[in-house]
């Protein structure tokens, strides 16, 4: 397939490039973070394989997860984008 000026093989290559970045960023993350979990830190329930598979590391099982993600997280009031308007204020 032709690419203009890239050279044949050339998208696949980017594609395999991707694939071995990822591979190595999980193994780094594995390494820093430990294994996973097989039970929940907060409920005991197991964590499936498949998840622990997946998140290198995890500790929650996918509901204490998600009610942790959900909880309302109160923030400051400043405005970090540095808007004009957030400095009149």
């Amino acid at each position: 397939m032709a690419g203009g000026w890239a050279k044949d093989g050339a998208v696949n290559e980017q594609i395999e490039a991707s694939i071995e970045d990822e591979l190595k960023r999980l193994q780094i993350r594995r390494a820093l973070v430990g294994e996973s979990l097989t039970h929940c830190a907060e409920c005991e329930e197991e964590i499936p394989e498949a998840r622990r598979i997946a998140l290198p590391g995890v500790k929650l099982c996918l509901d204490c997860q998600q009610e942790r993600d959900a909880r309302f997280v109160t923030r400051g009031g400043i405005n970090r984008r540095g808007s004009k308007d957030s400095q009149l204020k």
